[in-house]
C-alpha cells in the first residue's frame, strides 16, 4: 500500500503542477495579453478593466475547460476499462451522437419558436443531455438479454447503429435548416468553449466531482475486470451491475460535456491510452491522472485555438482532432504491427 501511494504521489504532483501552470498561462493569454504582474493586479482588482476580463471571461472559461477535459478523459478511462481495449472511446456506444442529435433537434425547434431567453439558454443543453442519456439507454437495452447479460460485442454494434442514425438525423436537420441554424449546428459539431457562464462552470464541476467519486469507487473492480469477465465473476464481482453503472457514468459525463461545449473528440481516447502506456493499467493511478491529463490536454488545445488565428478563435474540437487523429493512426499502426 505504501509503495502504491508513493508511486502515485510523484506523477500526481507533476500533473497538478502542469495543470496549474497551463491554467495561469490560459488566464494571461488572449487578445488582451497580460504579463504576470498585470495578471496579479487584475486578480486582486487593482486594475478594473483587466479584472473584469479575468473574472468574467477568462476564469470561467479556464475552469470550464478543466472540468470538461476531466469529464471526457474519465469517461474514456472507464470505457477502456470496461471493454478491456485501449482503443475504446465514449463515442463508440452512441453517447456523443445521441447528445449531438438532441442538440440539433433543439436548435431546429428553437428557430421555429418565439425568442424566449430562458428557452434559448436551457433548451439546447437540456436536449443534448436527454439525447445522450436516451441513446445510451437504448444501446444498453439492445445489447442486454435476461439470460446472458450485456454483450460487449452487441453494445459496440448497437452503438455504431445509433451513431449512424444520429448522424443521419443531424444531416437531415442541416439540410432543412436556415442559414443561421445551419451555422449553429456546424459550430456545435466542432465544439466550442466560447459560450461559458458561471452556471455552466458549476454544473460541469459538480458533474466532474460525482463522476470522479463514482469511478474511483470502482477502481479495484475495474482492475479485476481486466482479467476477463469470467475471472471477475469468480472473484465475486457483479459484472452485470458493474457494466450498467460504468455505462451510466460515461453517459452522464459525456452528455454533460456535449450539452455545454458541443462535440469535442479524442480527449477520452488519447489521455487514458498514453497514461496506460506510461504507468500501467492500474486504475488507482489511472483514474485521477486521467482527469488531470484531460484537463491539461484541453487547456493546451484551448491555448492553441485562441492564439493560432488571433483575435479569432478556432473551434476547440478542430484542435483536439488535429492532435488526436494522428495519434489514433499511430495506435492503429502499432496494433497492426503487434498482430503481424
Amino acid at each position: 500500500m505504501l509503495h502504491t501511494r508513493s508511486s502515485l504521489l510523484l506523477p500526481l504532483c507533476f500533473a497538478l503542477g502542469l495543470t496549474a501552470l497551463l491554467s495561469l498561462v490560459s488566464l494571461a493569454s488572449g487578445p488582451v495579453t497580460h504579463n504576470w504582474q498585470m495578471l496579479w493586479q487584475a486578480i486582486t482588482g487593482e486594475q478594473a478593466a483587466a479584472s473584469m476580463i479575468i473574472w468574467q471571461l477568462r476564469l470561467p472559461r479556464m475552469l470550464l475547460t478543466i472540468a470538461i477535459g476531466a469529464l471526457l478523459a474519465l469517461a474514456g478511462a472507464l470505457m477502456q476499462g470496461l471493454f478491456r481495449n485501449p482503443l475504446a472511446d465514449p463515442a463508440i456506444i452512441g453517447i456523443s451522437g445521441g447528445s449531438a442529435a438532441g442538440a440539433a433537434l433543439a436548435m431546429a425547434g428553437l428557430s421555429l419558436l418565439p425568442a424566449w431567453p430562458w428557452l434559448e439558454t436551457l433548451g439546447v443543453p437540456l436536449m443534448a443531455f436527454v439525447g445522450g442519456i436516451s441513446a445510451t439507454l437504448l444501446v444498453y437495452r439492445l445489447a442486454t438479454r435476461s439470460d446472458t447479460g450485456t454483450s460487449v460485442v452487441m453494445l459496440l454494434l448497437a452503438g455504431i447503429a445509433i451513431s449512424a442514425i444520429s448522424g443521419a438525423l443531424i444531416s437531415l436537420l442541416s439540410y432543412l435548416s436556415d442559414d443561421q441554424t445551419l451555422r449553429q449546428l456546424s459550430l456545435w459539431q466542432m465544439g466550442t468553449l466560447s459560450r461559458h457562464s458561471w452556471g455552466q462552470v458549476q454544473l460541469a464541476w459538480g458533474a466532474c466531482a460525482v463522476i470522479a467519486a463514482l469511478s474511483y469507487k470502482h477502481r479495484r473492480t475495474l482492475d479485476v475486470l481486466l482479467l476477463g469477465e469470467a475471472e471477475a465473476r469468480y472473484s465475486g464481482v457483479d459484472v452485470q451491475a458493474l457494466k450498467r453503472q460504468l455505462i451510466l457514468c460515461c453517459a452522464f459525463a459525456v452528455a454533460i460535456a456535449v450539452a455545454i461545449t458541443g462535440l469535442i473528440g479524442f480527449v477520452g481516447l488519447v489521455v487514458p491510452h498514453i497514461l496506460r502506456l506510461m504507468l500501467g493499467p492500474g486504475h488507482q493511478r489511472l483514474l485521477p491522472l486521467s482527469a488531470l491529463g484531460g484537463a491539461c490536454l484541453l487547456l493546451f488545445a484551448d491555448l492553441i485555438a485562441r492564439s493560432i488565428v488571433a483575435p479569432a478563435q478556432l473551434p476547440i474540437g478542430v484542435v483536439t482532432a488535429l492532435i488526436g487523429a494522428p495519434f489514433f493512426l499511430y495506435l492503429l499502426l502499432r496494433q497492426r504491427q503487434h498482430l503481424s
